[in-house]
């Protein structure tokens, strides 16, 4: 088998675990009512999986999932911003603006600070921060191809992210009830402190069934402003990148503007174009039984599935639980942290909350 044959096949066995992965999440709804495992972190388990069973990887193959793990992420990072819209900041989950925004301010923070102190390199402080303020795994690729983290530094983060995210889906909605919050107070709650898009939904939907409540999706109108918030924070990372390689090339005689040309990420302008696109309503229109938004969201989840899987294969257990024990609890610490500070906020303005 040559060279190329090796590194092709690698791709493509990317693609078939990121597809499996992204359909998993159906039959997870069918069985459990809800996504219990997004399916990047889904396809990013079984590629574990299967680094840890085959004996050695040839430097062809792993060309391949170097390949997907990076090419894949930024094409995935530009269809997002298809979902994504400015004119969502001022829809309906505009009143949680201000508590999203200290929470971003407080993730970064706590999670930067800890993780110094604690011995967790900034890189995955960076990712675990961005993945518990804005949208979990989807903020933890954008972001790593922006301070460019090393692909432990993306799985340590992950795993660290989607644990504490499963166990705020699963308990906030009886905590809800157990502490008598209003609707609006699980929306704050809710969409502030759960991580992913799919884990607040799920959230949501358990919280409608115990409550009887319909069609009501105030978290998810919380979480949509939150993962907006998105595109500034990226923003924020690129410029600061900037800087820093502004500040190392100190005798350089390049302007600012010139560092920032050099090193922004053309695949964050997409991002962006695609996020200017969608709030004009050009992703509006119908393509089959979803509009076109809808489904470029769905091939950006694939994306980022296949790109998870070439990530797993760089990745072996024993790494994972020795030194990944640390970027766990920095996640923990983070998580906790944004969720006292949202149930503060709930408590404290409970009558701006409603």
């Amino acid at each position: 088998m040559n060279s190329s044959t090796k590194k092709y096949g690698a791709i493509g066995l990317c693609l078939v675990i990121g597809f499996l992965a992204t359909q998993s999440t159906a039959l997870q709804d069918s069985v459990f009512g809800r996504t219990v495992i997004g399916g990047p972190m889904v396809a990013l388990l079984v590629s574990m999986i299967a680094c840890n069973l085959i004996p050695k990887l040839d430097k062809d193959f792993k060309a391949g999932t170097t390949f997907s793990s990076k090419k894949f992420l930024n094409w995935g990072i530009i269809l997002t911003g298809a979902t994504l819209s400015f004119a969502d900041i001022m829809g309906t989950g505009v009143k949680a603006l201000p508590l999203i925004l200290f929470n971003i301010a407080l993730s970064f923070t706590i999670a930067i600070l800890v993780g110094k102190k604690i011995g967790v390199t900034k890189n995955t402080s960076v990712l675990v921060g961005g993945g518990t303020c804005i949208c979990g795994g989807t903020a933890i690729a954008t972001l790593s191809r922006i301070i460019k983290a090393a692909e432990e530094e993306i799985a340590f983060a992950m795993a660290a992210i989607f644990l504490f995210d499963t166990l705020a889906a699963f308990s906030y909605p009886y905590l809800a009830g157990a502490l008598h919050l209003t609707q609006n107070q699980f929306a704050f709650l809710g969409g502030t402190a759960i991580n992913d898009t799919s884990s607040v939904a799920g959230a949501q939907a358990t919280y409608v069934a115990l409550n009887g409540l319909g069609d009501w999706s105030g978290a998810l109108n919380v979480k949509l402003v939150r993962t907006t918030m998105l595109i500034f924070v990226a923003l924020a990372w690129t410029f600061i990148m900037a800087k820093q390689a502004k500040n190392e090339a100190a005798g350089s005689q390049d302007s600012m503007l010139t560092v920032v040309r050099k090193t922004f990420p053309m695949f964050i302008l997409g991002f962006v174009i695609m996020a200017g696109l969608n709030t004009f309503g050009v992703f509006n229109f119908a393509v089959g039984s979803m509009t076109a938004g809808k489904l470029l969201g769905k091939i950006a989840k694939f994306l980022f599935a296949s790109a998870l899987a070439g990530v797993g294969f760089k990745i072996k257990f024993k790494d994972v639980f020795s030194k990944g024990i640390k970027p766990i609890a920095l996640g923990g610490i983070t998580w906790l942290c944004v969720a006292a500070s949202s149930m503060i906020f709930i408590h404290l303005f409970a009558g701006y909350v409603g």
